[in-house]
């Protein structure tokens, strides 16, 4: 198709009214595409473009969705080094890691193209002689699914597999940063053998396009990844209107490092999960909470550790971080740079605006040292390449400051003693959990989701996304 890219509604591509360029943050000077912004009024045309087609692919066959899932994997995984390659000009993460990404999305419609033809249901007998009770799932309705733009088509996809895979109509509204790859993906499932109407996507502006599709009366539920504030207001709107709703909110994720770590083990997970992606990550691990026999050590080596970490381009073969995703992200970095030293914590590195060959958000990775749990830097979600060193006397103390955050998402430990692991996975106030491993970086096929405010609503990914897609009806029956 000619650009500008159009939104996709009942089968066909539909120009939208406005039309909105998306930049490539390793340089500015590059143009990915230009996209038709929807309107609230084309937001409703794709509601009732879903609703109208509900009943039909809700009475859809177990083997149709397989087939279109199929489908819609394999040719992602064909075409990964072209996405993946798309992805990391538009998001600005390097180019393996956009690479690994699209592989993920493949392989998550591939899983839920063999949940099509595992959803099966329970009979149990009654208490009463000579009834039977069934209990069947069957999909909630017309979803509208709302992604960030951080992760542009594994997030999207862990939402619109199920969704199908389940019997439900699909309302995509992808990050109004990031369109080329949900366009891309909506070209692909345009041609995965779906009814018209069944899948719709509608590029735009959230208070407008997002509202739209939460508010609409024919929406039966809505899966939203993104901020509290905004995440508070859709929950808000979904609970007055009975609409089920599953929200992913952020984190501000620690990870312990304990005296008994492996020092190389540690500087590794913790580099990996605080700085990788840009630290654009909700599970990345922006507080270290690092007991005192080890914390020297780990300091030193966490330093050299970063200050060896290139960042340019993020289509070149070595480079290890890219730019931040655009100049708001990179104004808030640096804002809370300064908000950092403000509260007297000790930045040791990074922390620059780096000049590179073409002009971009380009930021070295910062680290804090003796920080405090109380301080800015360490309540707040970031969403750059920034952590901040926490003392700990002992690992009860470290547990403490661990779980002392409003938010839940993931927790990480660094240790040798199988005492300490078991203890923190169990006690630890975090929906996942990890051992000697960076807090980002989880499989397709298993849940995702936290605790607290990070999350809201049942969980994502893996079989266990059937909760949110699918709801159960109990059928009594005397033969």
């Amino acid at each position: 198709m000619k650009q500008p890219y159009q939104n996709y509604m009942n089968g066909e591509w539909v120009a939208g009214p406005h039309i909105v360029p998306s930049i490539n943050p390793s340089n500015l000077d590059d143009v990915v595409g230009e996209f038709a912004y929807a309107d609230a009024a084309l937001a409703n045309q794709a509601v009732q473009a879903a609703a109208t087609v509900a009943d039909e692919w809700r009475n859809s066959t177990p083997q149709q969705r397989f087939n279109a899932l199929d489908f819609i994997g394999t040719e992602i995984l064909q075409r990964k080094e072209e996405l993946g390659r798309l992805l990391s000009r538009e998001e600005g993460k390097t180019l393996p890691e956009g690479i690994g990404e699209v592989n993920r999305a493949g392989q998550i419609f591939k899983f839920f193209a063999g949940e099509a033809l595992r959803c099966g249901g329970e009979w149990l007998p009654s208490v009463r002689p000579g009834v039977r009770v069934q209990m069947i799932r069957q999909p909630v309705g017309v979803t509208v699914l709302i992604s960030p733009w951080n992760f542009p088509i594994a997030i999207p996809a862990w939402k619109i597999a199920p969704a199908l895979a389940y019997g439900n109509t699909v309302v995509f509204k992808p990050a109004e940063l990031t369109p080329a790859l949900a366009w891309e993906l909506a070209e692909i499932i345009s041609r995965g053998g779906l009814p018209a109407g069944v899948f719709n996507m509608v590029m735009g502006e959230g208070p407008t396009v997002g509202a739209a599709l939460v508010e609409h009366p024919q929406v039966n539920a809505v899966s939203f990844t993104g901020s509290i504030a905004v995440g508070r207001q859709i929950a808000r709107k979904c609970v007055e209107n009975g609409k089920r709703v599953q929200l992913e909110m952020g984190g501000k994720n620690p990870l312990v490092v304990l005296d008994d770590a492996d020092l190389d083990i540690a500087v590794e997970a913790a580099a990996n999960g605080a700085f990788y992606s840009t630290g654009q990550r909700c599970t990345a691990s922006s507080r270290l909470i690092v007991t005192r026999g080890i914390y020297s050590c780990f300091v030193d080596a966490l330093t050299a550790r970063m200050k060896s970490l290139k960042v340019d381009d993020a289509l070149k073969p070595d480079t290890d971080l890219g730019p931040v995703v655009n100049q708001a992200q990179l104004e808030k970095d640096l804002k809370y740079l300064e908000i950092g030293k403000s509260e007297g914590a000790v930045m040791i590195g990074g922390g620059e605006r780096l000049e590179r060959a073409a002009p971009g958000y380009y930021l070295s990775p910062a680290l804090f040292v003796d920080t405090d749990n109380r301080m800015r830097i360490n309540r707040e979600e970031i969403f750059g390449p920034i952590a901040a060193v926490i003392p700990a006397q002992d690992y009860e103390e470290a547990l403490q400051i661990a779980n002392d955050t409003p938010f839940g998402l993931s927790a990480g430990i660094c240790t040798r003693s199988l005492k300490y692991a078991h203890h923190f996975q169990e006690n630890s106030q975090a929906g996942m959990t990890m051992v000697n491993l960076p807090t980002a970086g989880v499989d397709y096929h298993v849940p995702f989701g936290g605790m607290k405010q990070s999350s809201y609503g049942s969980r994502e990914q893996g079989s266990y996304a059937r909760e949110f897609y699918t709801t159960v009806r109990t059928c009594y029956l005397r033969p």
